[in-house]
């Protein structure tokens, strides 16, 4: 059986004085998207940014990727993950073009698997285009492209199908797959129970820090 990609034993994630998350198990095989759902509040966002590597557990053991989170190459560890968050993480005043471009030089990607991939989002149109001036919508397309591009082991998305229209909602889909397919998992964080769960091999819930 292969290793998981995430296994949290018992893990519990302090902010200051507040604990956010508390005694939480959770493992993803190879393949697997879990379906992440909770209220306004219960830790949601906290737990990606975990499995980010961005926080630390304060209680419990926790790995990914191989990696201890309280005590591994956290660095190397987040060139491994891919996260789409709620605010597009893309430089203004940079055009599409030149943020994926900048992506592929700190990872050593290819650039032009970056612009092929602006194409499959259907922004190959305004590649030049500052993204400043594009809309939330085209910004996480364009989010979409850098992780369609990069390929990340482990992919995070939060609130996915957020400012997408009808027409682009498909590309959630198509990125889970392409990160799936190559043995990476994915967590997806929504209140859209309905369009996660079609995704979703399993899910899980978020109630009070406390994960059911």
């Amino acid at each position: 059986m292969a290793e998981p990609l995430v296994l949290l034993r018992d893990v519990s994630v302090r902010i200051g004085a507040t604990t956010i998350l508390r005694r939480l198990d959770l493992s993803i095989a190879p393949g697997e998207v879990i379906g992440l759902f909770g209220g306004n509040g219960t830790g949601k966002t906290t737990l990606l940014r975990l499995l980010a590597a961005q926080l630390v557990p304060a209680a419990g053991t926790g790995v990914v990727l191989g990696v201890d989170l309280t005590g591994g190459d956290r660095v190397d560890l987040r060139r491994r993950v891919g996260m789409v968050g709620h605010t597009p993480a893309l430089y203004a005043e940079l055009t599409l073009a030149e943020n994926i471009t900048f992506a592929a030089t700190v990872t050593g990607t290819d650039p032009r698997r970056g612009l092929d991939a602006l194409g499959a989002v259907g922004l190959g149109q305004v590649i030049d285009r500052r993204a400043s001036r594009c809309s939330f919508g085209m910004q996480r397309r364009a989010e979409f492209a850098r992780e369609l591009m990069l390929r990340p082991a482990l992919l995070l998305l939060d609130e996915p199908h957020s400012a997408l229209d009808a027409a682009s909602t498909d590309l959630v889909g198509q990125l889970v797959d392409a990160v799936t397919g190559d043995g990476g998992g994915a967590v997806l964080v929504s209140h859209d129970r309905e369009r996660i769960e079609k995704l979703s091999s399993r899910t899980v819930e978020l109630v009070g820090g406390l994960l059911r």
